[in-house]
């Protein structure tokens, strides 16, 4: 598929894609999302053992969804605009593969959210993050109001939303949104470096260790401790796993086949 709102690239396993409309400051319309959720359907199919996002320029990541197509919109193409987006970010979240997000600029609204949905959250000194929808009369749509309170806590999260207040990115560390800080020009490298790092460990792992953190964050601790032991065992079943424990028993480096 040819791209026009975004650029993507594949580099030793790790998947790189950039919004790509830094006149609007990367803002995510409807084409932006259904192009993100193709590239989403090429991970699915195996294009990557993980995947960055992050904004081209160095102003904004996204600076949110695009108000000036929001602002003719009906109640009804509002829902089906959020319904896109849902459906896109709920299937990036479950990729079976990590995905960062590398927060070169403003990450406000929509640009907000897609960070939430990723697994981890690297920014730079010049990062902004907030969800000022309710400066515009209305309030997140992308899934912001469900995943900030279980990224940073319900109080915190209610301050950011009902504010509509931006943070910079210092604040966005310390309250537990971003991992880490870094200078602009290191933000990407920094990124692509976790991601190979992560696509070199045995892959059906690191697909349940993801799923077993997901899905035991908003249940029962006994029930969440199950999910592992299953995982746990039915790991030892696999090609990987007896590749991986050999190889270390052998002092060699493993070479996994996903099986």
């Amino acid at each position: 598929m040819a791209y026009t709102c975004i650029t993507w690239e594949v580099v030793e396993d790790a998947g790189l894609l950039t919004f790509n409309r830094p006149k609007v400051l990367n803002a995510l319309d409807a084409r932006t999302i259904d192009e993100l959720g193709e590239v989403v359907a090429e991970v699915e199919r195996g294009a990557a053992r993980a995947l960055v996002l992050t904004g081209a320029g160095d102003k904004a990541f996204a600076a949110g969804a695009d108000i000036q197509a929001m602002s003719a919109m009906t109640a009804l193409e509002a829902r089906r605009f959020a319904e896109r987006a849902h459906a896109v970010l709920e299937r990036m979240e479950r990729l079976p593969v990590p995905t960062i997000a590398a927060v070169n600029g403003f990450a406000l609204g929509g640009g907000c959210e897609v960070a939430l949905a990723c697994d981890l959250v690297y920014a730079s000194e010049r990062a902004r993050f907030g969800q000022p929808e309710v400066n515009l009369g209305i309030v997140p749509g992308f899934g912001g109001s469900q995943r900030l309170p279980r990224r940073v806590g319900p109080m915190r999260a209610l301050e950011m939303i009902l504010t509509g207040d931006v943070y910079d990115a210092g604040r966005a560390r310390d309250m537990g949104l971003v991992l880490e800080v870094l200078a602009p020009e290191r933000l990407v490298p920094h990124a692509l470096e976790q991601a190979r790092k992560i696509a070199a460990r045995g892959p059906l792992a690191i697909a349940q260790a993801k799923r077993l953190v997901h899905a035991g964050a908003d249940g029962p601790l006994s029930a969440a401790n199950e999910l592992e032991r299953q995982a746990f065992a039915a790991l030892f079943a696999t090609d990987d796993a007896r590749e991986g424990l050999r190889a270390f028993v052998e002092k060699r480096p493993p070479r996994w086949s996903g099986r």
